[in-house]
């Protein structure tokens, strides 16, 4: 599992899907969560935030930059190219997933989702990049 220290960005456009992930993430251990409405926020979160993130949780279908617009982004960049993506979105169509795995995602969560499901994703991410 990550360091319970990792410092985490969850994006999404509803607040309440924010607190549902970053309650389960502190009730996990994570102290270090930061907040972002949109894939905007989290990539000027993301480019000014002196300490990088070490996982980032984002919603695909948002206003303003999607999450797989975000994950394009950051896969685009050299310096974000390793950070490990979650994205969580109601979106289980075949084409999207392989979009999104095409994108670079490292984990795919469909909502609805529980606790159980988001640490077993969390796990394969940390298996991945601790490898």
């Amino acid at each position: 599992m990550f360091d319970l220290k990792t410092k985490i960005l969850v994006v999404d456009d509803m607040s309440t899907m924010r607190k549902i992930v970053g309650k389960i993430l502190k009730d996990i251990g994570f102290t270090d969560i930061t907040e972002a409405a949109d894939g905007i926020q989290a990539w000027n979160a993301v480019s000014t935030t002196p300490l990088a993130f070490g996982l980032i949780i984002s919603d695909w279908n948002m206003p303003n930059c999607s999450g797989i617009d975000l994950l394009k982004r950051l896969r685009g960049d050299q310096r974000y190219k390793r950070t490990p993506f979650i994205l969580v979105t109601a979106e289980s169509e075949g084409h999207q997933v392989a979009e999104a795995l095409k994108s670079g995602v490292d984990q795919y969560v469909v909502k609805p989702f529980n606790k159980e499901s988001l640490v077993s994703k969390l796990e394969l991410v940390h298996k991945k990049y601790a490898a």
